[in-house]
């Protein structure tokens, strides 16, 4: 079987490029203009909601997705809102909305947390992730589709 009709399937090595957008049209993240990504259906390196449109596709097809959040991201979960003391930021000169800083998770890896407001001396952070809640579209180019191969 030549590798030109191979599916997309579990197990299969992809290479493509991807541009995945907001809904007003906003690029989040592309390689259309760079390097091709190269991943293993199945290995939980790409979200599965994201993985379900690839599978039964072929290189040579481009395809764009809309996908839902619940499919993507999640939604805002309310109990990821953290209501911090104003003192535990001494080291950041000014707090603003929309700061994004970075956290230790309780497995000491990092964890990025939004400042979504500041009352006085309590600051509000989000540690959704930035694209809880939204559809997203997801634009795909397969460049080539092969088994993988076992060095």
């Amino acid at each position: 079987m030549s590798e030109t009709t191979l599916t997309i399937e579990a197990g299969m090595q992809v290479t493509l490029h991807f541009a995945l957008r907001l809904e007003d049209g906003a690029e989040v993240d592309s390689t259309f203009n760079q390097q091709p990504a190269t991943l293993t259906i199945g290995d939980g390196n790409l979200p599965e909601g994201f993985e379900q449109h690839l599978l039964g596709l072929k290189a040579g097809q481009h395809e764009t997705f809309h996908v839902a959040p619940e499919q993507a991201f999640g939604q805002p979960n309310p109990n990821n809102v953290q209501r911090m003391k104003r003192s535990a930021f001494a080291e950041v000169d000014e707090l603003v909305p929309g700061m994004v800083l970075s956290f230790a998770d309780k497995a000491g890896g990092e964890l990025p947390g939004v400042v979504k407001g500041i009352e006085g001396d309590q600051v509000d952070i989000d540690f959704n992730h930035p694209l809880a809640g939204r559809t997203l579209v997801f634009e795909v180019d397969i460049l080539e589709v092969k088994p993988i191969t076992v060095q």
